[in-house]
């Protein structure tokens, strides 16, 4: 087994190659009960709920109101300034085609974007590393229950918006939709608790939502009105944060943050329609505006249903292979690109390149159209003849989004076919490596304008090959096209068929972008998963999926337990309190709280945030606990005793040894031990008795951890990363054939895939077995019952 594995760090794992890291806590996503909770909560008489639940929609609306607000800075300043960077470009390179001297065009145009993108870079590596990129996998792993560090501060929200305002105007491939989904977060999180951590200032309102489960539907609508803002999709924003973010949901909620998306859009498109002269016309809903698609003449046909389909398959393959070379591209950056230094000169390496590809594709391309009923906003003439323009430069010499508007509206024959097949092959590439740059950053108008140019490229194909149907509209396929490509990477399916519906303002689309998105993410989840759940398995984010793996029925709690579990006495010495709250080797941030009896019966449980219960000051200083440590102990107040009923959680979720891992609750506590879920590192502790309320062992998030390597074939880790046994298994028709071995992970997760075909091609051989293990066996004979194990779906993961 080991010399199938190389080993290049022989001695431990690499920091940033753990399958799961222990830098992550859980958010405590269910209320601790305690005395003081319930005997607060007796204090609140009708009147005052009602007082609570006005609060809740008046913070909603503030959120709508400042994260359109935030959308209109951003678009106003972003135009202002990549229209100065384009105007300046255009007449140098206007003044040099005649002179000659053109290589002092594009000294100018690089130098420009990588000035711009170093700024923007230096910000974010050494002042906020966490608003690099679109910030949606973060705000993921927050709505599923994880502490992301300062992943919500204002501190973060100022860097992220400046930074992508740099990102954009720099030339980087890039869009600046993704990261309003998590400035949208920010702002909802900062509103909701009534005080700035960061500024030191507490405005003494809305205490009652200092808590994570308050914070969290806040947070889901703010990145519902982030989306809203970009897309002007109201409807398609509250969808996205059910669809990919919240980890709870109910009525009440879908109309807060309903009602948070439409304040959002309306507060955007009342602001920027007064700043372009149309105080009464309401015409920018969201910072991209697809344009209107008239539907009686750009309808579809039922023959058109295999094509959107097909397109579907070819968006899917592309999106799969756009992630599968960004996850190798990331792999690289985190070996070796991870000093901020390095990532600045990366930045502005690859700002620099693009500057250069795009003016060596307008040099070179001869694809001139006139000037007379064109939308093009910089006119780039070159080597075209007067009244006329390089249509090379649309694409390039423009923002993302006004490129895609262009692409979708442009009439037929305003791009030449081999215009459009090299600039979605370079730009392919360009966003490919631009995406997990140390800029803050998103892939969505990227995904779009790749699929706009090979979908119109496909449009116009197809229309050569009807002779010119009337059916076959460029347009139409390009907005296919981009939906394919958008799903072949992000694999959304519900709420982005509906924010490109609102997008477009064409409900007569709805079916056959659904049929590209449903075609792209099936296709593409067959090779490898969607990039932001990429990016939070290379992160070593412990993420807890909505559901286990189809086969973990048989997979029981007393096999992934850890033991000893660490508690407390009802009545416990103060000392003997501070020392386990200040054992920082400890995993897990709950400990169950026993009577002490014969049979250590389990009477509740208790957290890490003792202290502050103790103290009498848990909202104050919310979220930002201080440390056990901070805390004086006299040594005679060590010896006194504490009754730890009034602050313990008298009820929390028990379930027994023999309960499967499937249908485990989220934040059970499986008598006897723990399983991930809330309250510990990374997850809440479950437990576990041995017998009759005992307590036997503790399971935690990072305890069991699995990740696909190929379609049919599953590798699974139990235990800490000290002591961890690996297991591997691969499924044939009627049994799966798994080995094991002991010891820490010390293998390159980017050999997987080749370890796998070599596994693959000796089991054919009938070798593989004989090498590696006495027999096959059953899964069902293994005492680690790896049923857990389903066959995946995937490609190379760490997770």
């Amino acid at each position: 087994w080991e010399k199938l594995l190389p080993r290049p760090y022989p001695n431990e794992i690499p920091h940033n190659e753990k399958l799961l890291s222990l830098k992550y806590e859980s958010l405590d996503y269910d209320n601790s009960e305690n005395q003081l909770f319930l005997e607060e909560e007796r204090r609140i008489n009708h009147a005052a709920f009602r007082t609570v639940e006005i609060k809740r929609w008046v913070i909603c609306a503030m959120i709508g109101i400042l994260t359109g607000l935030v959308a209109c800075f951003i678009d106003i300043v972003v135009e202002n300034l990549a229209g100065l960077k384009y105007r300046v470009v255009k007449d140098n390179i206007d003044k040099f085609t005649e002179k000659g001297g053109l290589s002092f065009s594009l000294l100018l145009w690089a130098t420009l974007n990588a000035g711009v993108v170093m700024v923007g870079s230096v910000i974010v590596a050494f002042i906020e590393p966490v608003a690099a990129g679109s910030g949606i996998p973060q705000i993921k792993c927050y709505l599923n229950g994880v502490k992301i560090p300062h992943v919500v501060r204002l501190k973060t929200l100022v860097i992220k918006v400046c930074g992508v305002i740099l990102s954009v105007v720099g030339g980087l491939a890039v869009g600046k939709e993704g990261p309003m989904i998590h400035s949208g977060a920010v702002i909802a999180a900062g509103i909701s608790q009534g005080r700035s951590t960061s500024l030191k200032r507490d405005f003494k309102i809305f205490e009652y939502f200092r808590r994570d489960t308050e914070k969290r539907d806040f947070v889901s609508a703010g990145a519902a009105a982030g989306v809203s803002a970009a897309f002007g999709a109201p409807v398609g924003g509250v969808l996205f944060s059910l669809e990919e973010g919240a980890s709870f949901w109910n009525q009440f909620l879908t109309w807060r943050i309903f009602f948070a998306s439409m304040i959002s859009t309306f507060t955007l498109n009342s602001v920027l329609s007064v700043y372009h002269g149309n105080a009464w016309d309401l015409s920018s809903p969201g910072l991209i505006n697809f344009g209107r698609f008239d539907s009686e003449k750009m309808g579809y046909t039922i023959q058109e249903i295999p094509i959107f389909i097909f397109m579907g398959v070819v968006g899917g393959i592309l999106g799969a292979l756009f992630n599968a070379l960004n996850y190798w591209l990331t792999m690289f950056r985190i070996r070796y690109i991870h000093r901020p230094c390095l990532q600045v000169i990366e930045a502005m390496l690859v700002a620099a390149v693009t500057a250069a590809v795009g003016f060596v594709m307008i040099y070179c391309s001869r694809d001139c159209q006139p000037i007379q009923g064109s939308s093009v906003a910089y006119p780039l003439q070159l080597f075209c003849a007067d009244g006329e323009y390089n249509s090379m430069a649309t694409a390039f010499f423009n923002t993302p989004e006004k490129s895609v508007v262009n692409l979708f509206h442009d009439p037929p024959g305003s791009y030449n076919p081999m215009t459009l097949g090299m600039f979605t092959l370079m730009y392919f590439f360009l966003a490919c490596w631009t995406y997990g740059l140390t800029v803050s950053a998103g892939v969505f108008i990227p995904s779009l304008l790749i699929g706009a140019a090979w979908g119109r490229l496909f449009g116009i194909s197809l229309s050569y090959l009807t002779k010119g149907s009337i059916w076959a509209d460029p347009g139409k396929y390009a907005l296919m096209g981009a939906a394919a490509q958008l799903g072949g990477i992000v694999r959304m399916t519900l709420s982005l068929t509906v924010i490109m519906m609102e997008a477009t303002g064409n409900v007569t689309y709805g079916f056959p972008i659904m049929l590209v998105l449903m075609t792209a993410k099936i296709v593409g989840d067959y090779f490898v998963e969607g990039l932001y759940d990429m990016h939070i398995q290379l992160q070593s984010v412990p993420f807890l999926h909505w559901e286990a793996p189809v086969t973990s029925h048989s997979l029981t709690a007393r096999e992934v337990m850890s033991t000893p579990v660490t508690c407390l006495r009802r009545i416990e010495r103060v000392g003997t309190v501070v020392d386990i709250l200040s054992d920082t080797s400890s995993n897990h941030n709950g400990f169950p709280v026993v009577e002490s009896n014969p049979n250590t019966t389990q009477v509740g449980l208790g957290l890490s945030a003792y202290p502050m219960l103790l103290l009498k000051d848990f909202r104050d200083a919310y979220p930002r606990f201080p440390p056990i440590q901070s805390i004086h102990v006299s040594q005679d107040e060590r010896e006194c005793m504490i009754d730890l009923s009034e602050f313990m959680n008298p009820s929390p979720y028990t379930v027994p040894q023999v309960m499967t891992a499937g249908p485990c609750p989220y934040g059970a506590h499986l008598p006897g031990g723990q399983l991930g879920g809330g309250h510990g590192h990374p997850q809440r502790p479950r437990q576990v008795p041995p017998g009759e309320g005992g307590t036997g062992g503790a399971v935690a998030g990072t305890d069991v951890t699995w990740g696909s390597t190929t379609q049919q074939s599953c590798a699974l880790a139990l235990g800490p990363s000290e002591t961890r046994t690996l297991f591997w298994w691969r499924q044939g028709e009627d049994r799966v054939d798994l080995w094991r071995h002991h010891g820490a992970w010390s293998t390159d997760p980017a050999t997987l895939p080749w370890l796998s075909v070599c596994c693959c091609l000796l089991q054919s051989a009938g070798s593989l077995l004989l090498f590696l293990t006495p027999s096959s066996t059953s899964l069902r004979d293994q005492n680690t019952r790896l049923a857990l194990l389903a066959p995946c779906i995937g490609s190379p993961r760490v997770g």
